[in-house]
């Protein structure tokens, strides 16, 4: 039990963030810093006399090696991506002294700080076929390039531990052992994971993942090209995961939804290979995803979020979501 004063996540003033970065950067003169989005971490806009920057402040569970991560991949591909016909990325911006985050020491602990380039563009809501078939160039270039790129550095894979096992953990905590739902949870989570086994050894394409390409983080696009960013969460992983992240987008109407899924599978497959099994599997990695999000639910609860929107009928509504899957007859 702690008996002092501390704070779980706190807003930083955008003056210090100034104080703290101007010096750091040759990016111009600051005129404005402007916090811009709360989000899993906190995004701040930056005009200088130079132009537009997105500095993004990492919640204290992102580590300086999480970020090492992110940067040296990030860095690569910008390098593999040169001449790529339908894909950028959205890169980040080197310090003077050539490295690329810097460590603040703030009230809750340390939080990693990164300065990005400023995607100028639209946000293309794939809602025709024609844009679906061009992001589904898109992402498998992307997942093309990732093939090309070796990071050197420890990071966890977006597995069944992942997916499943850890939200697992975290919910039932929650929730306690004794709520009516936890016995549901528990044997749905354990059949889910027998499916994915099953048709996992069918032997799906695992490779490095953008690992949130659930389109918010994927769909601005500059003239032909969709610029890709936030790879916070990449990591090695099924691609039919990352792309179960764009078939499950809400905002598709539900009569194109299958039009527009054919049109990006065979965007996709005009760049790269993408198999029957791979495809048949997304479906499943919808609900697993959807398993994740739950648990990113909670693990958000004590810092963020606050208990009040996550009480009977939050659960309620996961559970008959989970239930209308079919997974448990």
């Amino acid at each position: 039990m702690s008996t002092q004063p501390t704070a779980l996540r706190s807003v930083l003033n955008p003056r210090y963030l100034e104080s703290a970065l101007t010096d750091q950067y040759d990016i111009g003169t600051w005129e404005e810093c402007l916090f811009w989005l709360r989000g899993l971490n906190d995004t701040y806009r930056v005009r200088t006399s130079k132009g537009l920057y997105i500095l993004r402040i990492y919640r204290t569970e992102i580590t300086e090696a999480d970020v090492q991560y992110e940067l040296s991949l990030l860095s690569q591909l910008k390098n593999v991506l040169a001449s790529a016909e339908h894909t950028d990325i959205g890169e980040y911006i080197e310090k003077k002294d050539h490295t690329g985050y810097t460590v603040l020491d703030v009230a809750e602990g340390k939080r990693m700080a990164v300065m990005f380039r400023y995607i100028e563009g639209t946000e293309n809501n794939l809602e025709n076929e024609e844009s679906c078939y061009a992001f589904g160039q898109s992402a498998a270039e992307l997942h093309k390039a990732m093939d090309q790129v070796t990071v050197e550095l420890p990071r966890y894979e977006l597995d069944l531990k992942f997916l499943i096992d850890e939200p697992l953990v975290r919910i039932i905590d929650y929730i306690g052992e004794n709520n009516e739902a936890a016995a549901f949870l528990q044997t749905f989570a354990r059949t889910l994971k027998e499916r994915i086994v099953a048709v996992s050894n069918q032997v799906l394409d695992f490779g490095l993942c953008h690992g949130d390409m659930q389109g918010n983080n994927n769909a601005f696009q500059q003239e032909h090209q969709f610029i890709h960013y936030d790879f916070e969460w990449a990591a090695n992983g099924w691609r039919a995961y990352d792309l179960a992240q764009v078939k499950a987008r809400k905002r598709q109407s539900g009569e194109q939804k299958e039009a527009l899924w054919k049109a990006l599978m065979a965007g996709y497959r005009s760049v790269r290979r993408f198999s029957s099994e791979d495809e048949q599997a997304v479906d499943l990695f919808i609900i697993a995803r959807r398993f994740w999000v739950m648990g990113l639910d909670v693990a958000f609860i004590e810092s963020d979020m606050g208990a009040l929107d996550y009480g009977s009928d939050w659960l309620d509504s996961f559970v008959e979501e989970f239930r209308d899957t079919g997974i448990i007859s």
